[in-house]
């Protein structure tokens, strides 16, 4: 494996991880203010990890 591959995958999965629990923080109501359903935001956090 490619170290490059390897620290590009571990900043993805922060990325990932980060954006899953700062969704996740807000309320119902909060989300729905921004446009979001709480069923998108694994969707959402993927798409921020890929860039």
């Amino acid at each position: 494996m490619n170290f490059d591959f390897i620290l590009r995958y571990i900043r993805d999965r922060r990325t990932y991880w980060a954006t899953v629990r700062e969704l996740s923080a807000y309320t119902d109501r909060e989300l729905r203010d921004i446009g979001i359903d709480r069923a998108d935001i694994e969707h959402i956090a993927r798409q921020a990890a890929q860039g």
